[in-house]
């Protein structure tokens, strides 16, 4: 029992998900063990909520196990694709879900920073949080592995598994969608320039 332990510990993905294809619990145990935490941490910075990353993530595990007979690790390594499975997992409950409102602001009775100066961050976070929300999750997935993962475009590139051009054009788009969206909502409708 030890040793096939270690087995699958030392294991290769390819070959954890071909011992997976043919019914070995354990083997893709070993998968869930070894990539569960860069899955959920992946589609926690797509969805920006802890429960849907979660439900998201035991979905991109149940089709991993569902296809791991089918999975070829000659056309792209086994992150690649699951990361490829989060993001249209995410695409598919970004078009399912209406936006939430935002909550609303905190307390601000303390001795810090005035009550004005806390409420014009408080608004101009919520002005990025929504306007990131407006970014398509194509866009928003090569944004996050960039600027929050700090990925290099090339990187990024490879787990979405697009071109570098392609990842610069997502990433060139977002941006601007954030420059508009924040342009016409964010500090003028805050409060400050009205």
């Amino acid at each position: 029992m030890a040793d096939e332990r270690r087995r699958y510990g030392e294991a290769s993905d390819d070959d954890l998900l071909r011992w997976s294809g043919m019914g070995d619990r354990d083997a893709f145990d070993q998968i869930v063990l070894r990539h569960g935490p860069y899955a959920l941490r992946t589609a926690c910075r797509l969805t920006r909520n802890v429960e849907a990353a979660e439900d998201l993530v035991q979905d991109a595990f149940v089709r991993a196990w569902s296809h791991a007979r089918d999975f070829d690790g000659s056309r792209a390594r086994f992150t690649t694709w699951l990361y490829r499975v989060i993001v249209n997992l995410s695409i598919d409950l970004a078009r399912r879900k209406q936006p939430e409102p935002l909550p609303e602001g905190f307390d601000m009775t303390d001795d810090g920073p005035s009550a004005e100066s806390r409420l014009d961050a408080i608004q101009e976070h919520q002005a990025l949080v929504t306007a990131l929300q407006a970014v398509p999750p194509r866009q928003r997935a090569a944004m996050a592995l960039v600027y929050d993962e700090g990925l290099s475009g090339a990187e990024a590139a490879r787990r979405m598994g697009l071109s570098a051009k392609a990842v610069e054009r997502l990433l060139a788009r977002g941006r601007a969608l954030l420059r508009e969206t924040l342009g016409r909502d964010g500090r003028t409708e805050g409060g400050q320039s009205s």
